[in-house]
């Protein structure tokens, strides 16, 4: 975990939406849900109660045709066929009290997930807790599939999706290239504004559509905060955004209005994709859908 920010950038919500606001003088697309590439139901084994606490890691184990060993997962876990598992934390917290009600065999969880005492009285009470290596790039995404399906003994479906994963990967090229985008994390309530980097996770997916991520040409970390001068220098076409983040700093009229932002070409435009925030970093069966959707909202925001 490069920084704690991306905690807070994995928090979530649903539905699909690509919708063009205003005169030509404003673009904006909102992206609120993308389809999971998924197995049919597979026949539990060995472990027969998980509880996914890990980023990504419920919707990995739904789309491998596991659903019914979940009893559990974590809040930010939001794709529609996760209704039905009850989530086992408080907000973003674990609670082992929660935990232990579930009876699980084993909880995946990440570096992400704590607090790290909570963890301990897990392990203390005969349960398997297994740590999983988060995901901020499309090649590690087939990496977490593997490492799921060997905790949850579905090698093989996991070698299936992963098949279905990268074929689908394939099939979404670089389609815009030369377009600039800054991917921006806002949290407006906490005065938080910076801009994505080298790492952040935005990059990988910008770059895979052939677009140029202004903020990783400049910054090798993965978040820097937003100045003037950086904003200006860049000069992105498109800004990039979280959906709750945008919403914090008052929508697109607050946006233009944080330093920089109404210089650069996207902010003359109002140039904005808005994408659900437990979505647009979430680094699993969604991303090729996701990517196609990106793909579709750079076209209509860019005019190119």
């Amino acid at each position: 975990m490069q920084f704690s920010v991306k905690v807070n950038a994995l928090i979530a919500a649903s539905l699909l939406a690509l919708t063009g606001c205003g005169e030509s003088s404003e673009s904006v697309a909102a992206i609120t849900q993308a389809q999971s590439i998924s197995l049919d139901k597979q026949q539990p084994t060995s472990p027969e109660r998980v509880i996914a606490l890990a980023n990504g890691s419920a919707e990995i184990i739904a789309s491998l045709g596991y659903l019914d060993v979940l009893v559990g997962r974590d809040i930010a876990s939001t794709s529609k066929e996760l209704k039905g598992v009850p989530i086992a934390t408080a907000g973003h917290q674990v609670v082992p009290e929660k935990i232990l009600e579930l009876n699980p065999d084993v909880v995946l969880v990440d570096n992400t997930t704590g607090p790290a005492t909570a963890l301990e009285v897990i392990q203390r009470a005969g349960i398997k807790v297994t740590m999983i290596d988060e995901a901020w790039t499309l090649t590690d995404i087939a990496k977490k599939i593997e490492a799921i399906g060997e905790v949850i003994g579905a090698q093989s479906a996991a070698a299936q999706l992963v098949q279905k994963l990268n074929s689908a990967l394939q099939d979404s090229g670089k389609d815009h290239p030369g377009v600039r985008i800054a991917f921006l994390y806002l949290r407006g309530g906490s005065a938080i504004y910076l801009l994505g980097g080298q790492g952040s996770g935005a990059d990988s997916l910008i770059e895979h559509l052939g677009a140029i991520d202004v903020g990783a040409q400049k910054f090798t970390q993965a978040f820097s905060p937003i100045t003037s001068e950086s904003l200006i220098t860049t000069d992105p076409e498109i800004i990039l955004v979280m959906s709750k983040g945008l919403e914090s700093v008052g929508g697109i009229d607050g946006l233009v209005s944080l330093p920089g932002i109404a210089q650069t070409k996207a902010g003359k435009n109002r140039a904005v994709i808005a994408v659900d925030d437990s979505l647009l970093l979430s680094f699993g069966p969604r991303t090729p859908d996701l990517l196609r959707q990106l793909s579709s909202a750079i076209g209509q925001v860019s005019g190119r």
